[in-house]
């Protein structure tokens, strides 16, 4: 059968049900199903995969730029210094739509709207990002950046700016596939995009025979080649998807209201995003007063906590569908269990990652650096390294709650509270006790954050207005 799809369309209607009848009971486990923890771990290990692949991806592109020239490095460096946060925060504004399309699965008519409305999300902050990684220059002269290094940029904060644009329209359809309970095209997308980048900047970067290469310019066209590619696996999923298959996804016109709507929820996130970074930015500036040893060893040590951390991203996304039935059904008890069930998986996932790290702290290690006075700080480090890891993802799964039940504010005020007073106390923390003192003071940041985080989830579950399964918090 057809319909009008508001913008004077028609398009089949793709499993039409009464979703109204479902909410109450979607999600609960029929006699013989699947548990929570089960249906939260298997969407999120390809969620996961996904973004080791391409965490490995840009280690390939770092490598081969470094090879190249030093100096090219350098301005690749300076590059991703502002690139980074920028798509991390898209990437988190994006992260608002998963609520609204979980909620709405089932309802092809509901659904519609907030896929076309999430695009325009994607193009708005998109625009926003490319904008301050296009401003790279200006940034960069005004930091004081060596003109040398500056006069290696080439087209690469023009490139990537185009790139953050792309990944932005990329991330609405990923976000949506994840809503969707659809993690694996999401890791089709990912892998087709690190592929390619791999490809392209072992050709580009240091050339083939004859070719010289074109250094930051070649990563570059590496770096937006990969997002299209992945957009464009992406989107394609997202088409092919039982809910839309067969239906328009043109964007049309954009729907103030809605995106309003989408914002409330987004962009608390990226903000809070932005906030972990420059904190972040901080603690890295406080263990590099303190010596270049320190600061290559603080620097190995972020790189492995966020290899372990990455699960409970991809735990907390797979979370958000799972429960939101339970929101929209004004079940608290189904959506706490849930939400805790997250937490379970998170909490082993982790655990079994940061004991692997730990049993194989040195080998692990020497992938990073030949050093072995390095190799001594980073592995003495790890016992304070993995504390700070574990209230992160703690944290990190109850903020995903809350992304559920559509209120994100709560954990940009907690993530401000918090990291706001780490900024404050990382340099002098630093000079005292040194990195042992400064990643003691991240994990003791990160525990206030767990307790932060789990109140207000538990404050906003509370005030879900009841179901038929709902019970009063």
């Amino acid at each position: 059968m057809t319909r009008n799809d508001g913008h004077g369309r028609t398009g089949r209607v793709a499993g039409m049900t009464d979703t109204a009848g479902k909410r109450g009971t979607a999600g609960r486990a029929e006699p013989g199903a699947r548990g929570p923890v089960a249906r939260i771990a298997s969407p999120a290990l390809p969620l996961y995969l996904t973004m080791i692949v391409s965490s490995a991806g840009a280690l390939v592109g770092t490598a081969v730029l470094g090879r190249h020239a030093t100096v090219s490095l350098a301005a690749f460096t300076v590059t991703t210094a502002v690139h980074t946060p920028a798509v991390a925060a898209v990437a988190g504004a994006l992260r608002g739509v998963m609520p609204f399309v979980a909620a709405e699965r089932e309802d092809p008519d509901a659904l519609l709207p907030m896929v076309r409305d999430g695009m325009w999300l994607g193009v708005a902050t998109g625009l926003l990002g490319a904008a301050a990684v296009g401003a790279v220059p200006l940034i960069g002269r005004a930091s004081g950046v060596p003109e040398e290094t500056l006069a290696e940029l080439g087209a690469l904060p023009a490139l990537l700016a185009c790139g953050v644009l792309v990944s932005a329209v990329g991330n609405s359809a990923t976000s949506t596939l994840v809503g969707l309970g659809r993690s694996k095209p999401v890791m089709h997308a990912g892998t087709a995009g690190t592929v390619t980048a791999v490809a392209l900047s072992l050709l580009l970067v240091g050339g083939v025979g004859p070719f010289g290469g074109l250094g930051p310019t070649g990563a570059g066209v590496a770096m937006l080649a990969s997002n299209l590619v992945g957009a464009a696996v992406a989107h394609r999923a997202l088409r092919r998807s039982p809910v839309l298959a067969g239906l328009r996804l043109r964007p049309g016109r954009p729907h103030v209201r809605a995106l309003l709507r989408l914002a409330a929820v987004g962009v608390p996130l990226a903000a809070t995003v932005l906030v972990k970074f420059a904190v972040l930015g901080v603690l890295a500036l406080a263990a590099a007063r303190t010596g270049s040893d320190s600061a290559a060893a603080h620097g190995i040590s972020v790189s492995l906590a966020n290899l372990v951390f990455t699960a409970a991203v991809a735990v907390g996304q797979a979370t958000v569908p799972l429960v939101s039935p339970y929101v929209g059904g004004g079940d608290v008890r189904g959506l706490r269990g849930g939400v805790l069930a997250g937490v379970k998986v998170a909490m082993g996932a982790v655990l079994v990652l940061g004991g692997v790290l730990a049993s194989a702290g040195e080998p692990v290690v020497s992938l990073f650096t030949r050093d072995a006075v390095l190799r001594g700080l980073v592995t003495g480090l790890l016992p304070v390294v993995l504390p700070a890891v574990v209230t992160d993802a703690l944290q990190a799964v109850f903020g995903f709650g809350l992304v559920a039940v559509k209120d994100t504010v709560p954990s940009l005020v907690v993530f401000a509270a918090c990291y706001g007073a780490l900024a404050l106390a990382a340099v002098p923390v630093a000079a005292v006790g040194g990195l042992t003192a400064l990643w003691a003071a991240l994990a003791c940041a990160n525990t206030v954050l767990v307790a932060g985080q789990a109140w207000a989830f538990h404050r906003r579950s509370a005030r879900l207005p009841c179901g038929p399964a709902g019970t009063p918090g």
